[in-house]
């Protein structure tokens, strides 16, 4: 069976779609719970990054307002004590051009912590054209667009501004103090952790949410498999039951399952007395009815009138015929044989072989991909009845045979006159025939049909019928293989 079709009909039974609906519903509540989770946690991060960007901005501006304050003279002279002491909480200099900064991708955080330092710079100082800046650590210039900050001197600033091993973003805020000046100032946020994204599906997350469905997923499956095999044998112990074959039915499992196996079995029994008293009510009839019968066909011969005893001669026979084709009608759809690989297109040939040698035109097309599995005799007299039909009204017959690993399809295609559209599914009742203007035929009591698709749908199959757009009638016998 193709891979695709596999999956379509898994996703079909039971236990796949509880599956597929746990896994949705396990992903969706975690998908919720995280998103609500996360939202929380972005608020949380907003509120505590604005107030620490306040507090940085207040020394921030103090730091400003201290350098602005010194002489010119002194300024660099504070600069190289603190860089000879290691710096400050923020890594300061005086520079004669604007550093260019490499930002990093933007994010609502850094807007928070440039807002806060604006702003405060403006109320405090009457700042407004400071530029605020984001940059990594390892592209990070300093002094001139030359020098990066990696290449000066540890003891100048690396262990205010580097956190080893991570590599957290450094703000960097310049002011032009002069025409000539401007001063420098980085700084680390408190938290370096403070601009790494929150997304619903990083992977720890995604790991989780895969840990969280399998673990459900497997137990779900061990729950199914107890629910669903009972399930599964009554479908079977059905479908077995249809063709022919009786067995009680195991009553374990869920209470549930339990109650529908016991009424299983007490169905099957009921229907099985049924059929046994039925074979026994047709053959007691069919005992009773012969004496009688013979009796009146010989009270009949004693008849001095002709055409009164060829009369009552006729009536006998015809109810001769109608006990017997009631018999034929239960015995032959009832047919008690074991079900064994039956070389159906051996009996074809057969078939086909007997016909030509009687006159008729049967032809064959196709191949058998394997052995059948059903029951002989009947298969045998299903395909007859068919194949009959059709020289019965079309004179020939092609038989075309369409096999794979899932199904037999035989279409028995005649050139006869085909059925009215009306009468199609008529055809298929007992005693059910065509008017006799039809065809020079005057024989057989129309149960011909009526056996073949019983026989069918004991093997869970069915036959159809349809008129050929050529014409002629075509009976389809479709037969599952299972």
């Amino acid at each position: 069976m193709p891979l695709g079709k596999r999956i379509r009909r898994w996703a079909s039974s039971l236990t796949g779609q509880i599956l597929l609906i746990m896994t949705f519903g396990v992903a969706s509540a975690q998908l919720i719970s995280a998103s609500i989770w996360l939202r929380q946690l972005e608020s949380d991060t907003e509120e505590t990054v604005r107030e620490v960007s306040k507090h940085m901005a207040f020394r921030i501006a103090a730091t400003v307002s201290y350098f602005s304050s010194l002489p010119q003279s002194y300024r660099h002279i504070v600069i190289d004590q603190l860089q000879d002491m290691g710096g400050t909480r923020f890594f300061v200099t005086l520079n004669k051009e604007e550093i260019r900064i490499n930002p990093i991708e933007p994010s609502p955080l850094q807007d928070i912590v440039k807002e806060e330092i604006h702003a405060t710079l403006a109320r405090q100082l009457g700042i407004t054209n400071g530029l605020i800046a984001f940059s990594s650590p390892d592209d990070l210039h300093v002094i001139n667009n030359h020098t990066r900050l990696v290449d000066l001197p540890e003891r100048w600033g690396h262990h205010s501004l580097l956190v080893k091993p991570l590599t957290p973003p450094i703000v960097v805020i310049q002011i032009p103090i002069n025409s000539t000046d401007w001063l420098y100032l980085a700084s680390l946020m408190p938290d370096p952790y403070f601009l790494e994204g929150n997304s619903v599906l990083s992977q720890d997350r995604v790991f989780t949410m895969v840990i969280s469905i399998v673990t459900v997923l497997l137990l779900t499956l061990l729950v199914l498999r107890r629910v669903t095999r009972p399930l599964g044998l009554l479908a079977k112990a059905a479908e077995r039951f249809g063709q022919g074959g009786w067995k009680p039915l195991p009553e374990d499992g869920a209470l549930e399952v339990r109650h529908t196996a016991h009424a299983f079995n007490d169905m099957q029994s009921r229907i099985q007395r049924y059929l046994n008293d039925r074979e026994r009510l047709f053959a007691s009839i069919s005992h009773d009815l012969k004496t009688p019968i013979t009796r009146l066909r010989l009270r009949a011969e004693m008849l001095d009138d002709d055409d009164m005893r060829d009369a009552m001669v006729r009536d006998l026979e015809d109810l001769d015929m109608l006990v017997k084709g009631a018999l034929q009608s239960v015995k032959e759809t009832d047919i008690h044989e074991n079900r064994v690989e039956v070389d159906a297109m051996r009996m074809i040939k057969d078939m086909q072989h007997g016909a030509n040698l009687t006159g008729y035109r049967v032809r064959v097309f196709g191949e058998m991909q394997s052995p059948f599995v059903g029951k002989p005799l009947a298969l045998k007299r299903c395909l007859g009845n068919l194949i009959d039909n059709g020289l019965y009204y079309g004179q020939r017959v092609d038989l075309f045979i369409e096999d794979n690993e899932n199904e037999l399809l035989i279409r028995v295609c005649d050139h006869g006159p085909g059925i009215p559209v009306e009468k199609l599914d008529k055809v298929f009742q007992p005693y059910t025939r065509l008017d006799p203007e039809r065809s020079p035929h005057r024989s057989g009591m129309g149960l011909g049909l009526s056996i073949a698709r019983n026989i069918a749908r004991a093997h869970g199959g069915e036959v159809s019928l349809l008129n050929r757009p050529e014409g002629g009638l075509e009976a389809r016998l479709w037969l599952p293989r299972h």
